[in-house]
């Protein structure tokens, strides 16, 4: 099997461009490719998973990505998927998110002796004089054609500032720059940024004639990536100081029975051959794929000892005979307690269990919090020191999140 045809067996690709040349290349490692990433926040999450996946498996093939990061389109912000405008965010702040960015990708993407470019956009879009930009590539755009886009088509009836009107002619200057400055060749994305991906392949052909081999090709990062990394609550975080590792795992292993062997195709470096003897699995087989899953993930991010750890944990909350010490602890102090105990919704704000005292407060009255497995169900329910000393107390949010509190 080629690696062109494990992309698709492992359902990676929804369009294409050139496809007999994309092959070629992907093949026989001659794409030089690159994948956008927008720095909005200081971590990668589990949504960035398939574009990061995918670069470490071209490169195992011997083509070259480039991690391209937005710090200049993140300075106008992206409409695709949006209902509002994005937060503005300070040269700073972008700054700060980009060096965040390569340190988690250095776990997935080798960057020695150049197999793999990190570049910023801000190089060349900060510097770009208005009227020349408009008269050099403002004439290879349609306005008719751009607002039948769909990135812009949701936007339409709430509103879309000229501002993020920009966004494709930006992405495409991306790639119409990576390919006269890197040889880039290729690029990726999820299906919300067709219309601004062929905007950039339509800008090389206008303005370096249509022999100019330039390549598209999308992935199913919206519809299947970015869900993956979503919660109801907010974004499955890469960094263990936003989503530990074993949260990280609990989040994989929590995943629906229908997902779980998309999940295990797209994002897992597993044979095909041994995810495809899962397909018979059914029952109590489908937990044992889920912790493969979560396993896998949890080792691809935060490295196989955090990820034996985090299964560990998990075996001993659920399953008992795990080692207790891998539960995630936090371990207070005299200051954390007033006239020597702390109450329940402080506890739970200290632990991270809950962002405010207003939602802990909801947790409680709604019967969602257990301490030592009986249900909290007075708000002002306090605990001494005597109680946290020795294993603590352990904590249980909903029906799966647990926390052991100890001094």
């Amino acid at each position: 099997m080629t690696l062109y045809d494990e992309l698709i067996a492992r359902g990676l690709i929804a369009q294409v461009t050139n496809e007999d040349q994309i092959k070629d290349m992907i093949n026989n490692g001659k794409a030089t490719f690159y994948i956008g990433f927008d720095c909005t926040a200081d971590s990668l999450t589990a949504g960035h998973f398939m574009a990061l996946t995918l670069m470490k498996r071209l490169q195992m093939a011997g083509n070259k990505p480039i991690a391209l990061i937005g710090g200049g389109t993140a300075m106008i912000g992206d409409p695709s998927g949006r209902t509002d405008m994005r937060k503005m965010l300070t040269k700073e702040d972008i700054d700060h998110n980009a060096a965040c960015f390569k340190r988690q990708m250095e776990r997935f993407i080798d960057f020695s002796d150049g197999k793999a470019l990190m570049i910023n956009n801000a190089d060349w879009l900060l510097n770009l004089n208005y009227v020349e930009l408009l008269r050099d590539v403002g004439a290879c755009f349609s306005v008719n054609n751009m607002l039948r886009a769909e990135c812009y088509k949701q936007r339409m009836e709430k509103g879309l500032s000229f501002l993020e009107f920009n966004y494709m002619i930006m992405q495409s200057y991306d790639f119409y720059y990576l390919f006269q400055h890197y040889g880039c060749n290729m690029q990726f994305g999820g299906d919300d940024q067709w219309s601004n991906m062929l905007g950039g392949t339509e800008l090389i052909r206008r303005k370096l004639g249509k022999d100019a081999h330039a390549m598209t090709i999308t992935l199913l990062l919206n519809s299947e990536g970015k869900k993956m990394g979503k919660t109801a609550k907010g974004a499955v975080w890469l960094d263990p100081n936003k989503t530990s590792p074993y949260e990280f795992y609990q989040y994989w292993r929590n995943v629906g029975d229908q997902d779980v062997l998309k999940c295990l195709r797209m994002l897992t470096f597993l044979p095909l051959e041994q995810i495809d003897e899962m397909d018979k699995w059914e029952g109590s087989q489908l937990n044992t794929a889920k912790e493969i899953l979560a396993f896998e993930l949890t080792k691809l991010v935060h490295g196989e000892e955090e990820a034996k750890k985090a299964q560990d944990a998990a075996k001993a909350l659920f399953v008992g005979g795990g080692d207790m010490s891998n539960v995630p602890t936090t371990t207070l102090t005299a200051d954390n307690l007033t006239d020597g105990s702390i109450g329940i919704l402080d506890l739970m704000v200290t632990c991270k269990l809950a962002p405010s005292k207003k939602e802990a407060r909801r947790l409680v009255e709604q019967g969602g919090v257990t301490v030592n497995d009986e249900k909290v169900s007075d708000v002002n329910t306090r605990y001494t020191a005597d109680d946290l000393s020795g294993d603590g107390i352990m904590v249980r949010k909903g029906k799966k999140v647990y926390h052991r509190v100890q001094m």
